[in-house]
């Protein structure tokens, strides 16, 4: 990202974030989803990269973005968290979802239908998800 400085606008930004993405391997897209919070958790289990202003941009924007749990049923919110732990068990990763506008019945109900899919289109299914997310934080960035 920084070799192919200066970008002249967020979409250039934006294209060369997704191309440098799905160049990496599932190695590093297991690194980058350990940075995130399960839905419905407040802090990611492992710390993201930067310094201490962009971590707090970060967990800010994750809490925005995970808005729909807000409000959500103690049901739901204990199947999220059932579902949430039976879905890293099977993958191996948590559960990345672009919750963006999403409710959390939606939430649960993607959650529920990714279960049964194989590791190997899951994990693709985890980056594309990640990459939605990716494009949106990149224009929060820019836009704050």
């Amino acid at each position: 990202m920084i070799a192919a400085r200066p970008y002249t606008n967020l979409d250039d930004l934006k294209k060369t974030a997704e191309q440098v993405w799905w160049s990496l391997t599932a190695a590093d897209w297991l690194e980058a989803f350990r940075s995130h919070p399960k839905i419905g958790a407040k802090k990611a289990p492992a710390a993201a990269s930067g310094d201490e202003s962009t971590k707090l941009a970060s967990q800010k924007w994750s809490a925005q973005e995970q808005s729909g749990v807000t409000g959500a049923s103690d049901e739901t919110i204990q199947a999220l968290a059932q579902l949430n732990r039976q879905y890293e068990e099977t993958f191996g990763f948590i559960f990345i979802i672009c919750a963006s506008g999403k409710t959390s019945d939606e939430m649960l109900i993607n959650l529920r239908s990714r279960l049964g899919n194989p590791l190997k289109k899951e994990l693709h299914i985890a980056a594309a998800e990640q990459a939605k997310i990716t494009a949106l934080r990149l224009e929060k960035l820019l836009n704050a």
